[in-house]
């Protein structure tokens, strides 16, 4: 049975205080666990109301079966200086190498689906980005995908780094990710898209969302997978990740807290 408003009420609110607080937690109570997709976007929804914040930007990704993966980042979680405050943990920040679509039109909710050219169109510009990772749950592999889902899939937020070529950038399905920290290499992936074509998932995002009766909206950004799964970096360090020929970015992290301090 679906959950009734009560039960998406009180899991928003359990979800709202885990975000609020950068705590972890164990699994939603059995009384107010989303059962399915639409209980599951429904309690994103009551999380967002209760923040009161806009959406700045999508993640999304193909979706596989009955699993649908897209989740709102609110604008306050959007950042794009250099120097970033973040939450850590063991003083690092979890991370995922990303490119953010950059919307430059609205793309309102209507009856006839939108055209991969219509949707192109409305792309103003393509930004290196990584995605903030954050987990919520004390024990993720117990989880069912619509209690991932219904927290947003660990995301804490949104990192908008510099514009690269709209035309390269859409062909990229793969290229190295290089991490450097004042010269030194940390870590070096060989990124591949999930999607292989990185704006197949916001094609779909676009129409899933004007099914549902929602826009997107000029200035908001959409992320479609990560090129290199997540990976720890650490904080109060220089860091510059280098995406293939794309382009590079630039970034420290400075903690406001660290949920694993002493």
């Amino acid at each position: 049975m679906p959950l009734n408003d009560i039960q998406i009420a009180e899991a928003a609110g359990i979800l709202y205080e885990r975000r609020r607080a950068g705590s972890v937690g164990d699994r939603l109570p059995e009384s107010c666990r989303p059962v399915d997709v639409q209980d599951a976007l429904r309690i994103q929804d009551q999380v967002a109301g209760l923040f009161g914040h806009r959406v700045g930007a999508w993640k999304c990704g193909l979706p596989d079966g009955e699993k649908v993966v897209l989740a709102p980042i609110w604008s306050e979680m959007c950042g794009r200086d250099v120097v970033c405050p973040v939450r850590t943990r063991h003083g690092q920040v979890k991370v995922e190498p990303e490119l953010a679509f950059v919307l430059g039109q609205d793309l309102p909710p209507r009856e006839q689906p939108y055209a991969d050219d219509e949707i192109d169109a409305a792309i103003a510009r393509t930004h290196l980005a990584l995605e903030l990772i954050e987990q919520r749950f004390a024990e993720p592999s117990a989880l069912r995908f619509p209690e991932k889902l219904a927290d947003g899939l660990v995301n804490l937020g949104l990192l908008i780094g510099p514009a690269v070529d709209n035309d390269v950038a859409r062909s990229t399905s793969a290229m190295a990710i290089t991490v450097r920290a004042e010269g030194e290499v940390l870590a070096t992936y060989e990124g591949r898209h999930p999607a292989a074509w990185p704006r197949q998932p916001l094609y779909w995002l676009v129409n899933y969302l004007r099914a549902r009766g929602i826009a997107l909206r000029a200035g908001q950004a959409v992320i479609t997978g990560s090129y290199a799964g997540s990976w720890p970096v650490p904080a109060r360090r220089d860091l510059r990740m280098a995406f293939g020929e794309l382009g590079e970015l630039a970034v420290r992290f400075e903690p406001v807290s660290d949920g694993d301090a002493a």
